[in-house]
Formats: C-alpha cells, structure tokens, sequence
C-alpha cells in the first residue's frame, strides 16, 4: 500500500455572494438574516458551503438563483477571505462572488426557510455577521474602480434605457453627483450605446430618448471614462 502523508487539516470552504442592484437611485445589497448560531438574528450576506461536485463559480450561481431567482447574472469572483479567526466555528475559508443584477430580473423569494432575502441600501448597511462588512466594502470600492474601465454598468439597467436613468446608476455607485452635460459628452465618446427609434412615454416629463448598449458582454474600454 502506499505510503501516504499525515491527514490533511480540517478547513471548510465556503461561498458568499454580494448581490448588487440600483433601486430607487440607490447601491442595494442583497442580506438574509442568519437564523442559527453563530449571529443568529443579524444580517448577512447569502451564501453556503462549497459542495463536492462544484466548483466556487457554480456554488456562487446556485445561491443567487435561490435566493434572488437570478440565472444568467454578471459575475465575477472578488476575493478569498481567510483570516484565521474570521468564524467562531472553525477553520472557514470563504470564496466571495460579487453579482450585477438590473432590479426588474430580481425575483426575490422571501421565505423564511431561505433566510427572508432583503435588499438593504448600501449606505444604510446594518451590522453584520463575520467580516462581511468588509467583504461589502471591498466590492463597493472593485465596482466603482470597474467603472473607469470595463462597461459593466449594462448588467445594472433594463435592455433600453434614458441617459438620466444610466447618469443615475454612476451616481448611485460612485456615490456623488455627476454633471449632466458632462457625463452625456464623455460617455457618448465611448462608443457603447445607441439610440433606439423609442421615447418614454406615460410620466410627467416630456419624452426622452430610449438608448441601449450596442454589446451586452463585459468589455473593456479602449479609453477610460
């Protein structure tokens, strides 16, 4: 028989997802409430263990299609968490995912046996369980860093789209207010949406414009914004 090594140590792996959508002009984060100990009660970010048979990636799309009903998301992995003491129960280490989602794909299932899933804003977090108030903040600061260079924002607006709405989104992400003429000359210099033959229609506003993204997978830009 071989001769094999001592056993390997006891560490679990585990995946927790940071679920963004723009809700009402505002960052949201989507929390569940942890039911059992450790943190029973407080607010958490979704997640669960890594399975046999998956990979992070996979673990990461399972909890947002339970969770938030969501299956075909951008995503993209932020982080591995591995502090020593960052899990009273042991030796955790933690995958973290961080998920683009536009609100109205959001199909949020409220059960209480899946931990009652709540969009909270990002500026109004609540204490957290573990370190997943770092793990919120890490994202925030990769999200807004992506702005600059990728066309991420797509995967946060509805198919078609006002110039104020997408203004809105940066905003709500960047946290701080854009200047309108500004922000329509530079983005439009980057060659990423188009008009549509559409306008609004139904509020008190006059008509706008409805544009969308001439390509709807992640891309680099060839000039920052």
């Amino acid at each position: 028989m071989p001769n094999f090594p001592k056993p390997l140590p006891e560490i679990q792996m585990t995946v927790d997802v940071i679920i963004f959508t723009v809700t009402a002009g505002q960052l949201n984060v989507l929390l569940i409430r942890r039911q059992s100990e450790p943190f029973a009660g407080t607010w958490a970010l979704p997640g669960g263990y890594l399975q046999a048979d998956e990979i992070s990636e996979d673990s990461a799309i399972r909890v947002l299609r339970d969770k938030a009903g969501v299956r075909e998301p951008f995503i993209e992995q932020l982080y591995t968490f591995d502090a020593l003491d960052r899990d009273p129960r042991g030796r955790l280490v933690s995958i973290v995912y961080y998920a683009l989602v536009p609100e109205e794909s959001l199909k949020i299932n409220t059960r209480p046996d899946l931990q009652n899933p709540t969009l909270v804003p990002v500026t109004a977090l609540p204490d957290l369980a573990f370190d997943h108030a770092d793990m919120v903040e890490y994202a925030i600061t990769r999200l807004q860093s992506k702005l600059e260079y990728t066309n991420v924002v797509f995967s946060l607006l509805p198919p078609t789209f006002t110039f104020t709405e997408l203004q809105r989104t940066y905003e709500a992400i960047l946290e701080r207010p854009l200047d309108k003429r500004n922000f329509q000359k530079k983005f439009a210099s980057l060659g990423l949406i188009e008009a549509t033959s559409e306008m609004t229609s139904g509020d008190k506003h006059r008509p706008a414009r409805l544009y969308r993204f001439i390509d709807n997978k992640p891309t680099e830009l060839k000039k920052f914004f």
